[in-house]
Formats: structure tokens, C-alpha cells, sequence
């Protein structure tokens, strides 16, 4: 293999960083990762899905550990609130079968598969660059390191990427995204929400923006099937300017069915956050001896649910274009040809979402399961997504 005997630097000790490293392990490098942070990751409990197929291949190969608690649904509602009253009106229902994740058990059990990497815990990485025998260096505090390949995995600031397009800056999309979890007994009082969300994964229309719905695994030292309720909502705050995550509680009492609104205004957050939407593609996924993964690579908009789905397929391209190339360099150069052209569809898929559901959302009170699938269709032509299942 081409990878065997190499050094392989991984910036970043992320869910990536974790896959990118379990991937050299694999095809036979020597592995370094360079983890800014010296605590454990696992506390970061927001929620992620991935699709089924996926997932059962990195159980199959060995990235991740069949026993991690996932909370896997096959069928998306639609509601939107009754004008003039607070009721909820289901108004679609469509396959879409998705596994959900914990994101803190999915970065716990890509961590473990990493046993045969050295980890620097704690250790920032001030800069990468090139040698002059034509190789990489990561340098940090402590010195720097000389590698056959440096991998890219430091998220949507990547000073891995500098290296690559050092001019690339982020596209605001111009509105934002608030992210939550909560403990599931807010439905303690709800009924209609809790049945729902036992088979289905839940979108809320509204003037203006939407909000996803789903269940994940709790994690941390609860039993596999205790669970957190994970949200994400879209708007545009007032005015265009920042708002903060107390806003979203604002929203939903304003917007959503009253069982709905309940949840999100008053119910017991584990975790809150909000941040303005933007992306950025990277121009080349790699270029000898660096390659970018995850994030590092390109940033697209939530709609597209690929953060940790892109990263996991990344390190899928890389094991393979390191098992079956004549060399690192060729390896690499495959895995641009490869994942450069999908991380700019994903960022224009998600342009489309974001135009179609937040930008120019439909008015929902008016729409059906017709309009539902044949908006769907539009939105998606000419391009797929796991999360449209039945959408040619």
C-alpha cells in the first residue's frame, strides 16, 4: 500500500480528525494527531445524522463500534400551525430513514479506533508548511515535525487550508441557525410530540425559516436507550442582525403549535447555541503533501445534515486511494479528483435548501402532500440527498 511506512500528520483531533487517522492507521501509515484541546470531546452532546448505509459501513470496517447507541427513524413529518389558532396540522409525511447520532458518542467511538495513532492532547498547532525536500512540517510550541502527508482536519478556521487557498473566506448565507437538546421530559405534558418523534424525525414550517426535530442517544454514562430531543432552527433574526439563543424561545412561543412552543420556550436545555449560517468550498481537497478533510475542506449549510457525514466518507476516499495508489502523492491526487467535485455539490445543495426553506420558504399553512413531494423535486433537480429518500 502506498501509505505503508509513511508519516502522516492529522491537524485537528475532531470527528474528522478521528476518521482521517483512523483511515491512515488502516492503510498502514504512521500516524500523528495534533488535538488542540487536552479534555475529552464526548460532553459535546448536540445531535447529527448520518445515513443507515453509512453507518453500517464504518461498523463494517471498523471505524466505529456496533455497540455506539444511535436512534435510527424512517419516515419525516411536516407540520405547520393552524393559522389564527395554536394547533398543530400535519400537512406531509414522506420516507426518509436517517440514523441519528450524539455527536460526543460518535467523536468517542472514532477516538478509540485510533489506538495505533500517537496523540499530542493540548498541543495547538501554530502552522503547517512545506520542506525543502518537498515534504510537510506541522509546527507547534514545542518544535515542528517533518511528514510524508498533513491532513487538514481543523475545521472551518483551518490554517491547513491556508496553505491551499490562503484567500478563501466564508459566504454569509444572511441568516442563522439556533441548535439545542433537551431532556425528554419535556414531553412529559405532550403526548402528540413524543409519539411522533419515537418513528419520525419532525420539520416545523414557519413564516420565514423551519425547525428539525429527532431523538439521540443521551450518552454520556446514560443506558443506551435513554435519549435527548435535538433541534435545529432556521430564521432570519430581526433586522438581520445577530441574535442571541434567548431569541429562539421568542420564535417558537411566536410561531410554532403550542405543544411545540412549550418544548423549545420552556423546556430544560442540556445545550444551546446559535450562529449565523455561512459556506466556503475549498478550490482542490488536496494538493501533495496536503489534503483537507471535514470541515477544513468546505462548510455547508446545515440543511444539507453532511458535517459528519462528509468527513466520514472522506476518510472512506482517503483509506481507499491510499490502498490501491503508487504512491502518497498519487493517493492524494485521487482523493481530490475525487471529493473536490462533491464538496462543491453539497455546497450548492445546501444553497438550494436554504433558498428553498428559509429565503423563499412557501407559504406552509398552504401546502400538502402533493406540493410537499413536487416542491421537493424542484428543489432537488438535478441533484440528491439522503434526506429526500423518495425524490428522483
Amino acid at each position: 500500500m502506498a501509505a505503508t511506512g509513511s508519516r502522516m500528520g492529522v491537524v485537528g483531533g475532531s470527528i474528522a480528525g478521528c476518521a482521517m487517522a483512523v483511515a491512515g492507521i488502516r492503510a498502514g501509515a504512521e500516524v500523528t494527531v495534533y488535538e488542540r484541546s487536552d479534555g475529552e470531546l464526548r460532553d459535546r452532546g448536540f445531535g447529527i445524522v448520518i445515513p443507515p448505509p453509512l453507518h453500517r459501513q464504518m461498523v463494517d470496517t471498523g471505524y466505529l463500534d456496533a455497540a455506539m447507541p444511535t436512534a435510527p427513524v424512517a419516515t419525516r413529518v411536516w407540520l405547520t400551525r393552524v393559522p389564527g389558532e395554536r394547533s398543530a396540522r400535519e400537512f406531509a409525511r414522506q420516507p426518509s430513514p436517517v440514523t441519528p447520532c450524539n455527536w460526543g458518542l460518535l467523536w468517542g467511538s472514532l477516538r478509540a479506533a485510533t489506538a495505533g495513532a500517537r496523540h499530542h492532547r493540548g498541543r495547538p498547532v501554530t502552522s503547517v508548511g512545506r520542506n525543502s525536500a518537498g515534504g510537510a512540517v506541522v509546527r507547534t510550541a514545542e518544535g515542528e515535525d517533518a511528514y510524508d502527508i498533513v491532513v487538514g482536519a481543523d475545521g472551518h478556521r483551518s490554517l491547513t487550508r491556508g496553505v491551499l487557498a490562503p484567500d478563501l473566506r466564508p459566504s454569509p448565507a444572511g441568516y442563522t441557525v439556533w441548535r439545542g437538546t433537551l431532556a425528554t421530559g419535556v414531553f412529559a405534558e405532550h403526548r402528540r410530540p413524543r409519539e411522533l418523534l419515537r418513528s419520525a424525525w419532525v420539520t416545523i414550517g414557519f413564516p420565514g425559516g423551519h425547525g428539525i426535530f429527532y431523538l439521540i442517544p443521551k450518552g454520556g454514562h446514560a443506558g443506551p436507550d435513554e435519549r435527548l430531543l435535538a433541534y435545529a432552527i432556521y430564521a432570519t433574526p430581526p433586522g438581520g442582525s445577530p441574535a442571541g439563543t434567548g431569541y429562539v424561545r421568542q420564535l417558537a412561543d411566536e410561531h410554532f403549535p403550542r405543544e411545540w412552543a412549550d418544548i423549545v420556550a420552556r423546556g430544560e436545555h442540556t445545550a444551546m447555541t446559535c450562529h449565523p449560517v455561512a459556506d466556503l468550498h475549498a478550490p482542490l481537497a488536496a494538493d501533495p503533501p496536503f489534503l483537507l478533510a471535514g470541515d477544513a475542506a468546505g462548510v455547508t449549510r446545515p440543511h444539507t445534515a453532511s458535517g459528519a457525514v462528509k468527513a466520514l466518507q472522506d476518510a472512506l476516499c482517503l483509506e481507499q486511494a491510499l490502498r490501491t495508489s503508487a504512491s502518497p502523492a498519487d493517493a492524494l491526487r485521487r482523493y481530490a479528483r475525487e471529493r473536490t467535485p462533491e464538496g462543491a455539490r453539497l455546497v450548492e445543495l445546501g444553497r438550494r435548501l436554504g433558498r428553498a426553506q428559509v429565503e423563499l420558504a412557501p407559504d406552509w399553512t398552504a401546502m400538502d402532500q402533493g406540493s410537499v413531494d413536487a416542491w421537493c423535486r424542484a428543489t432537488l433537480a438535478g441533484t440528491s440527498s439522503y434526506l429526500y429518500a423518495d425524490t428522483d
